[in-house]
This record gives structure tokens, sequence and C-alpha cells, in this order.
């Protein structure tokens, strides 16, 4: 769900007392719609104005920049640069935050800015004001072709959005919110609530309404419990009693709020946090290197999704001509009665009915003849499509073999680019896509400019022992063949794309627990992400071979073991070395 006004509330009452006061070290644009400020004592404040996810929190997520800082990022470090942060303010019942800077001018004398984030959906905007309200620049720009009520233009004065035309539900007297509770008469009681009040999004609106009798579907008119639930839960919100809530279904996120739910029961999971930029961080992290990997990604994912789309045409085309030869016995039989027939036979036949001795019944078999040839050149005719089926077989069944190998590297390159998370991890995936022929270079076809090789992503087991997992198919080649000792041991999802992953053992026998955490990194970073008990395969590293001309991250190897891990992203979490 949106970060709706309520939610948005807790959000800056957890975050004022931890940035307010702070001087911003560093500010960086990883992405169009994201502003991070890098606080002295450590702390990143996130601001996202993305359409589909608009919020600010605190983040521990590590973001990649680009080499070129945007426009707005170099804006933004001209005026806010080394400002200490005075305040952070939300409008009432609006998501509109206010973060206001004191900086050096032009002049270098102090002065105040406003950095303003609009957290509504797919309207969401960051806009930096002077002093005097005055816009300096904005992340989307607004003319009056956009909106004609409000354009949001450099060198025009900030104006709030236009406010819904709903009542405050903090306002709202018993006697009034019956009245119109019985004017609504059988209406579902959670659309009447959203409909006539501010700030109450439709997940809380359902949970007021299962408060009151139970059911999430229910006419405001046999709603009898419908205020004391509503004014219970205006009570909390003024008294800021908000709980960072995440709902999972099926162990994945699904939806967050600031208070506990009931209404799902035991179809959806309800875990609680600490704090809300905990609970924002995790809820986004995978949406956002989903998004990651669609914008930066997006001709390499383009590349792998055609290729790999034309060679399963090309397959399935194999196919059917490889079960046509299977049936090439029958021309042969064909050939060899038409010459045992000869003496039968003269030219301009067009069909040969004859006994089968090649059937273990003698069964009679109609043998189609071209009018136009012999009997000998009909029979030479059968021999030679015989001949040419049993070749085309052959080659054919080596052909799908290099396909079904080119098929499954290429699949394995879209799950790289599912887990890619920075901008080096996608340069390295193009550089491999160009090295096999699916990518033209660059410039005037020269190789590219030497880049230092990526390092794979590192992490500690709870014993200690250090445990690699290769970002893409060329690092798993260099990490498995030239980097791991033969004594340690290799780990790889059974059957299942994903990456090598390394248990350095130093030669000793690894324990129990390294073994478990180093097999559930390996489901993790899988295309099984998302599953539950998978196998995965390990080996010392010296059974693993990589056979002659094989695509890159393709191997074999033998003398193995199996055990059943299930990915978890918190582990991944503790392990990871910063």
């Amino acid at each position: 769900m949106p970060l709706d006004a309520i939610c948005l509330q807790g959000v800056v009452a957890e975050l004022t007392p931890q940035v307010v006061g702070s001087r911003i070290e560093k500010i960086q644009q990883p992405a169009r719609d994201q502003v991070v400020l890098s606080l002295r004592g450590g702390k990143r404040l996130l601001l996202c104005a993305g359409g589909g996810q608009p919020r600010l929190h605190l983040t521990e997520t590590l973001r990649d920049n680009p080499a070129q800082p945007p426009m707005f990022c170099m804006l933004l470090r001209k005026y806010l640069g080394s400002g200490i942060i005075q305040s952070l303010e939300q409008t009432p019942l609006e998501r509109v935050v206010t973060l206001t800077v004191s900086a050096a001018d032009e002049l270098g004398e102090r002065s105040t800015f406003r950095l303003i984030l609009e957290t509504v959906s797919r309207r969401a905007n960051l806009v930096l004001a002077d002093k005097d309200g005055r816009i300096i620049d904005c992340l989307r720009r607004i003319d009056f072709e956009m909106n004609p009520d409000r354009q949001v233009l450099p060198g025009l004065f900030y104006r709030l959005p236009a406010p819904p035309d709903k009542l405050s539900p903090f306002t709202v007297e018993q006697d009034a919110f019956q009245r119109m509770a019985l004017s609504a008469g059988d209406t579902l009681a959670d659309t009447w609530l959203v409909n006539t009040f501010n700030a109450l999004p439709p997940l809380t609106a359902r949970e007021l309404v299962f408060r009151a009798c139970g059911s999430v579907d229910a006419p405001v008119s046999q709603t009898t419990g419908l205020w004391d639930s509503f004014s219970a839960w205006t009570e909390s919100v003024k008294d800021k009693r908000f709980t960072p809530v995440m709902l999972k279904r099926s162990g994945v996120p699904s939806d967050y709020t600031y208070e506990p739910i009931c209404q799902y029961g035991a179809a959806m999971e309800t875990e609680v946090y600490d704090s809300f930029s905990h609970l924002l961080d995790d809820f986004f992290e995978k949406r956002e290197q989903a998004e990651r990997a669609k914008q930066r990604g997006q001709d390499l994912l383009k590349t792998a999704a055609t290729s790999a789309s034309r060679i399963r045409r090309k397959l399935a085309a194999q196919e059917k001509e490889l079960l046509d030869c299977r049936d090439r016995d029958k021309w042969r039989v064909y050939g060899e009665l038409i010459t045992a027939n000869l003496y039968r036979m003269e030219r301009g036949m067009s069909r040969l009915t004859t006994q089968n001795y090649y059937d273990p019944d003698c069964a009679d078999v109609d043998i189609p003849l071209d009018v136009r040839l012999s009997p000998q050149e009909n029979a030479a005719k059968y021999f030679k499509k015989y001949t040419k089926a049993k070749t085309a077989e052959k080659y054919l069944t080596e052909q799908m073999e290099k396909g079904h190998a080119e098929l499954m590297y290429l699949e394995s390159v879209q799950q790289e680019l599912a887990l890619a998370e920075s901008e080096q991890d996608f340069n390295d995936i193009r550089a491999e896509l160009a090295d096999g022929g699916y990518l033209r270079r660059g410039g005037n076809g020269k190789k590219a400019a030497f880049q230092r090789p990526s390092k794979p992503r590192e992490f500690r087991s709870s014993a200690g022992l250090r445990i690699l997992v290769g970002r893409n198919n060329r690092q798993n080649d260099r990490l498995t063949a030239k980097d791991a000792e033969k004594w340690d041991l290799w780990l790889h999802t059974q059957k299942i794309h994903g990456s090598h992953v390394i248990l350095c053992t130093g030669g000793i026998e690894p324990d129990e627990q390294s073994l478990l955490e180093a097999a559930s990194l390996a489901a993790y970073f899988s295309q099984a992400q998302d599953s539950t008990k998978v196998p995965v395969d390990y080996t010392p590293v010296k059974f693993v071979k990589k056979p002659a001309g094989a695509r890159p991250g393709m191997v074999v190897y033998t003398t193995y073991n199996t055990l059943l891990a299930d990915p978890d992203a918190a582990l991944v979490k503790k392990l990871a070395v910063k």
C-alpha cells in the first residue's frame, strides 16, 4: 500500500529526534526518484519520490550511484551541502513532509532552505524551495498543460496540493458520525469510511469494520459498533501509539501498516518491527532491486529474453523434424520392397501393393510411387530419403544439445540480472553478453577500456568461515576454477540456475552450521529464492570440472552430497561482510 498520511505521521515522529540537528555530509541520487542524505553519525536518510513507492526513512541498504551525478543532485549539493537539519514536519493529514535545512547561500551567508517531499502516488515529487517558499527546482516539473490548477516550476511560489473534499476523522463528534452513518444505509461500511473521512486508507477502514462486527463486508446499517472502533482508532493516533507491522503471505511481504491487523486471520502472517525505517527498508528492498534491474538492465533483459525465445522456437521446430526422422526405417523398407518387386512393376505406376515381408504378419502395404520415375528411380528415391533422415537425426541431436545448453546459459543470465545490485554487476553481464556475440560492442567495435573485475559477494558463517558467492557466470568460473582451493566446498542448487558458492574450509572439515548457512546462501542466490526446502548439492572443489568449450558458468561435478536448505533474507544480511 502507499504510505498513507497516518503512517507517514508515525514515520515523521520516529525520524524527528534522529535527524533534527544533524549535519548533511553527503548528498547522492542513486536513482532518478531517490535522494540519499548522508548525515553525521553514519545515518542515511532516504527520500523517494517514485510513483509506486514514495516514502522517507533511514536506510541501511547501500545503493550504487551513477558515475555522473544527475543535475538535481548537483543542485541539492550546491544549496544543502554541509547544511544542518532544523526541523522535519508533516502537513496535517497530508502526505507532504518538509525538511528545513540551514545552509550557506550563494553569497556564503547562512540561509534557510526547504526540501519538500510529496508522497502522493503517481504525483510524487521532491521540491527544493528557499526561505520564502519560492521554488528553486524540483524533481518533476509540472506546467499548465499537465495541471492547470497547480504548477510546480522554478521561480513560482510553492503551494500545497489541494486537500481532498473529505472530513477530518479527528474532529467529528459521535452524534454527527452516527447521523452520517444512518443516512449511508446499506452502503458497505469500509467504502463509506474511505469516501467520508480523510487519511483513512482501505486497509484501515476494513480493519475498523472488522473490529466492529467481525466482518469486512458488512453494510453500515449492520455495523452497530463502528463508532467504538472508529473512536478507539482516532485516540490511538492522537496518542501516537504506532506499531510498525509487515504483513506477509506465504513468507513474502504483501503490505505494511502502523498497527496490528486482524482481518486476514491465518491467511496472512504478521511481523512486528522495532522501527518504521527497518520495516520500510525490508519491505522495499526486493522491489527496488527488481526496479533497478528493470531500469539499468532493460536492454540486457530484452536481449537475453529475445535470444531465449528464438532458441525455444528453434528447438520446437527441431523436435518436430526429429520425430519425422525417427520414421526413417519406413523409407528403407519401401526401397527394399520396390527392389524386390521390380519384375512386377513398370514406369507410370502410381502405387505398389505388395506383401511386407518385414512385418511379422506379412500384411499388405501400399507404397506411393512417382509416376514420372522408373521403378529403379523410385527405389533410389526412398533409399536417399532414408539416408538423409539418418544423417539429419544425428545432426539434429547434436544441434538440440547445443540449443538446450545455450538456453540454460541464457536463463542463467536472466537470473544474474534479477540478482544484480550495482552498476558494475550490469557492466560485467553486458561484457559477458558482448563476448558471447549477443550484443554489439559500443563505439568503433573495439573492446571497452579495462575494468577491474568485480569481487564476489562475501559472507562469514557463524563459526567464522569465509563464504564467497559469484555475481555472474564469468565470476562463477573464476571463483570455482581459480580462486577456490581444491579442498574448499563448492555448493550449487540442484538442477536450478543459481550462483556458485564456495565455503572456504582451510583444509579442515567444516562444522554443520557453516555448511547449512552456505547452502541457505546458495538457495537464496538462485531461481528458487522464494521457495522452501531447496535441494543444494555440495562437493569439494576438486570434483568440479568445466567441460571444454562450455559456456560461462557451466560445470559438471561428481561425488556430491545433497541437503535441503531454505533461502533466508535475514541470514543474508546477518552474515554479509560490509
